[in-house]
């Protein structure tokens, strides 16, 4: 396992993925309680929520999302949007990032002062829990990016896999070993991004 720093220099997004399962599904089951347990939240809201999807499943979640944008993009710019998402498909996992919207309903009930910065709480709760579980299926060596068809996506993804109403869907991460590296990542300089006053 690499050490934390070097994981979160070396997660990237890779598009180029396939279906040689390097990371086996025990260890991502493993590693998704590890994240769910210990991202932090908002008061320990605990709202998010995470569906694995794997082999047929993982398989059905990209004709989901191909069947919904057909109906969306103009057909002649279709066949590029189908190569992206054939890319996703390649893989031979999903993870699907939600926020339980009745948590965070009931804490702007509980909390009404606060009732306004509980969704945006909600949506940095869920980007950390992204996060660790990138960096470490990047640690572990599969290659992985971050999607987001969603809204577009939710009735059908919900009424799929029988989900409950209150789940909204935030993201999707396909999983799969590593066909291709990534391109060059260019970084603006850190001194026009950062300021130290002592």
């Amino acid at each position: 396992m690499k050490d934390f720093l070097t994981a979160v220099k070396d997660r990237r997004s890779i598009y180029s993925i396939g279906k040689q399962s390097v990371v086996p599904e025990n260890r991502i089951r493993e590693l998704i309680a590890h994240a769910l347990n210990y991202a932090p939240s908002a008061m320990n809201s605990q709202s998010a929520r995470v569906v694995l999807l794997l082999g047929r499943h993982h398989d059905r979640l990209w004709d989901i999302v191909a069947e919904t944008l057909k109906k969306l993009v103009p057909p002649e710019k279709f066949a590029s949007t189908q190569k992206k998402l054939d890319a996703f498909k390649a893989g031979y996992a999903t993870i699907l990032y939600f926020e339980d919207m009745e948590v965070v309903e009931g804490l702007q009930k509980k909390y009404p002062t606060y009732a306004q910065n509980f969704p945006n709480w909600s949506q940095q709760a869920s980007g950390m829990l992204q996060f660790i579980l990138w960096t470490a299926l990047e640690a572990e060596g599969a290659g992985v990016s971050l999607q987001h068809y969603n809204p577009v996506i939710d009735d059908a993804v919900r009424q799929e896999w029988s989900l409950p109403q209150s789940w909204k869907l935030i993201a999707q991460m396909p999983i799969g070993n590593v066909t291709a590296p990534p391109d060059k990542k260019e970084m603006q300089p850190v001194e026009t991004r950062s300021k130290v006053f002592k």
